[in-house]
């Protein structure tokens, strides 16, 4: 069965310096173990690929029922200094949402 991310989660996204941040926040704890299981940091760096050059890596947070990733090395080379359109990594959440997981 697939499942939208967006139907069992939302998220927040921004930058620390050339590394994007991305949170995803399950909203129950059924939710959280479906992430927990299937939004692995290989299927992460799979969803933005040409975008993020680093690796990814992957934090749990069960206590929010969250899962926040690191994708290092993927604003060209931060806010002050990269053309990018969106160089803070604001829009990233929204582009991880639309993810499909295997369930």
């Amino acid at each position: 069965m697939k499942i939208k991310l967006i139907d069992i989660a939302h998220g927040r996204s921004g930058d620390k310096g050339d590394a994007a941040n991305i949170g995803i926040i399950a909203y129950n704890d059924k939710g959280y173990e479906i992430i927990k299981k299937h939004l692995t940091a290989e299927r992460v760096k799979e969803h933005f690929i040409g975008i993020c050059k680093g690796n990814v890596d992957r934090y749990e947070l069960p206590n929010i029922r969250a899962l926040n990733f690191m994708l290092h090395n993927t604003l060209g080379g931060g806010g002050t200094v990269s053309l990018k359109h969106d160089a803070q990594g604001k829009t990233l959440a929204a582009a991880l949402l639309r993810m499909e997981l295997d369930i």
